[in-house]
């Protein structure tokens, strides 16, 4: 074997690190400045359900993920930029679903067409005072 050959693996450990590195949600503070809100980086399928008017839109339901959550938000990862100003989020939670309502707040580009549309969320829905969403499940 010769003395100065490729190291695959140190090549790939290398690159990982970096690619780590450069998305890390701490190293992002630093450039950003301090969040006064912690972020945990957590996938889970979650309904979005658009709220026009004041009332849920059952018909324009789409399944997505999240990318991370605070105490007062979350963010999704979406194929396309959608104007999604206001929503309602249906989550699987103990054999039933809950409904929490969200205000958009930023949307950034994640590259390779997807995106990052970050929510402050505000309320859980009661289903009576929306009867609309009580048939919607995951």
């Amino acid at each position: 074997m010769p003395l100065f050959s490729k190291n695959k693996k140190h090549e790939v450990q290398s690159f990982i690190l970096k690619l780590v590195n450069n998305n890390c949600p701490e190293l992002e503070a630093l450039i950003e400045g301090p969040r006064l809100d912690g972020r945990v980086p957590m996938v889970v399928v979650t309904l979005v359900i658009p709220v026009e008017n004041n009332r849920p839109q059952v018909g324009q339901v789409f399944a997505a993920i999240t990318k991370e959550f605070s105490t007062t938000g979350l963010s999704l990862v979406l194929s396309e930029p959608r104007g999604l100003d206001d929503v309602v989020f249906g989550f699987r939670w103990e054999a039933r679903m809950t409904f929490v309502r969200g205000k958009a707040k930023h949307l950034n580009p994640m590259g390779g067409g997807f995106y990052q549309l970050g929510f402050r969320m505000d309320e859980v829905i009661n289903v009576g005072d929306y009867p609309e969403l009580e048939g919607l499940h995951l």
